[in-house]
């Protein structure tokens, strides 16, 4: 039988079926001798031991598309970045370290603004703005109101979403309204087989309706840019693209060189200088580090 692993705690793995439900599994040993540790996320086949109890055997992991290490989870489909409008202040530098993150996994990424009903409608509109050519979607929400929630539902639908965002954002009021069958079902599953009853923060997957799963993450206050040089940081801009090739100087980094077709872009407004800022930032404490 094939499912998804939704969680892992005290030794046993949740593995949702879809069709016959969530069943706890005990990974085979030949996991242990091969060092594959089975990950929140990834696709498997179990052999059910005890209908019943709902338990089984956990087979086989087929081929991961993607693994994310913080948190531990693999095939992630796209995340979804929350910042508040307000209250706190959107730190666009923060988001943007998390967008280059992403973009290093190749995990596709939705802004979206919640809080929408503390900022004027042109205030949210700039920081929509900011993000326009960014590669990534975009949509604003407010859950106090209850506006924007059903399109930000129909986003996590088909996909396995992880929704990330620093702390006080309202990614826990989001999970809330998204009212997961699945929590229900692996807390009397846990109870059942007494397991599960750690006070630790784990991982998990939940499930809002067939092939549509999302992971809650912990909030983040500061991300630091790893496996880049300070060259590899321009990639990671996808306004720059178009002009790039119109530079003087092929290896230009778009700083202090001449001819710049990125810094002249810059001045005339196609590119947003807040992206821009926060470029040369992350590439500048890139250039620190390595001296250290």
């Amino acid at each position: 039988m094939r499912g998804k692993i939704i969680k892992g705690i005290g030794g046993f793995y949740y593995v949702d079926t879809e069709e016959s439900g969530v069943y706890a599994c005990r990974a085979r040993g030949i996991f242990r001798k091969e060092k594959k540790k089975p990950l929140v996320g990834d696709d498997v086949e179990i052999s059910v031991l005890d209908e019943t109890d709902r338990e089984g055997s956990l087979d086989a992991i087929f081929p991961r598309r993607n693994e994310l290490i913080r948190p531990a989870s693999a095939n992630i489909d796209q995340a979804l970045v929350i910042f508040a409008a307000d209250y706190p202040k959107p730190n666009f530098n923060l988001l943007d370290r998390f967008l280059i993150s992403m973009q290093q996994q190749d995990i596709p990424v939705i802004i979206c603004f919640n809080k929408s009903e503390l900022v004027s409608d042109e205030t949210l509109a700039e920081y929509c703005s900011i993000y326009e050519q960014s590669g990534c979607r975009l949509c604003t929400m407010s859950i106090y109101e209850q506006r924007g929630l059903e399109e930000v539902r129909s986003l996590l639908i088909g996909r396995t979403t992880c929704i990330a965002g620093p702390s006080g954002v309202g990614k826990s009021s989001l999970t809330n309204y998204l009212h997961p069958q699945q929590t229900a079902q692996v807390g009397e599953l846990s109870k059942k087989i007494g397991r599960g009853k750690q006070t630790t923060r784990h991982t998990e997957l939940f499930r809002i309706e067939r092939d549509s799963y999302f992971l809650d993450t912990p909030g983040f206050t500061s991300l630091y840019v790893t496996g880049l040089s300070p060259e590899d940081v321009r990639w990671y801009y996808a306004e720059f693209e178009q002009y790039r090739d119109r530079c003087r100087f092929q290896g230009c980094m778009h700083l202090s060189e001449p001819d710049c077709a990125v810094k002249a872009a810059l001045s005339e407004g196609k590119i947003h200088r807040e992206r821009y800022e926060n470029y040369r930032l992350i590439t500048e404490e890139i250039k620190q580090s390595r001296r250290y």
